[in-house]
């Protein structure tokens, strides 16, 4: 069992700043609209995933929370130069709104694992939030907001799995590389940690 501690205002008010920024970053590659669908592909989930796996749950949630307001306020940090209240009130709403709950269910998942990262359990953190959470709520806002049916949605919302999945890889892969250069974003596992101690010991 492990805990994130709480967070410090000095250490952890950067890095959620930093992720906000990395997801407004990926919002420059370009939108695919696939198949004419009401919601476009885009890298921004990518950085969802990224800001669960690497700063755990608290944080990497409340840097999707700065990221959607700086979306509310006007600033057009969504992918395609997107922006304003408007786009909480149509189909994308579910996956907009879906990003602070998918980056908290990576962050959660890969932080009750514990140090020292591991490349299986990272993935399996990131697909459930990254793919399967951030899908199911996108399903629910297309249902609400474009006037299709479950099914109809969920078959829309199946063309972007391949391209989550991929990311979902890249994230784990990102994610083992900062946690080994930065051990300390990660809590240690109880048995881990008492075996340092005795190891240390000896």
């Amino acid at each position: 069992m492990t805990t994130q501690p709480h967070l410090q205002t000095r250490r952890d008010i950067p890095l959620i700043a930093v992720f906000a920024g990395v997801v407004a970053a990926l919002g420059l590659f370009p939108a695919i609209s696939a198949f004419g669908g009401a919601v476009p592909i885009t890298a921004q989930s990518l950085g969802v995933m990224l800001a669960g796996a690497i700063l755990g749950p608290r944080r990497g949630a409340l840097a999707l929370v700065v990221f959607l307001a700086l979306v509310a306020i006007g600033l057009p940090l969504l992918a395609g130069g997107r922006g304003g209240l408007g786009v909480f009130a149509g189909p994308s709403v579910g996956y907009l709104l879906g990003f602070p709950v998918a980056a908290y269910a990576v962050g959660a998942l890969t932080y009750a694992f514990g140090a020292p990262y591991r490349l299986t359990w990272g993935l399996v953190a990131s697909v459930v939030g990254g793919v399967v959470v951030v899908n199911v709520l996108g399903i629910t806002g297309l249902v609400l907001r474009a006037d299709l049916g479950v099914r109809e949605a969920t078959a829309a919302a199946l063309v972007f799995v391949p391209g989550d999945v991929v990311k979902a890889v890249v994230c784990a892969v990102v994610a083992r590389g900062v946690h080994a250069a930065y051990p300390d974003l990660l809590p240690q596992r109880r048995g881990t940690s008492r075996r340092s101690a005795a190891d240390a010991s000896a």
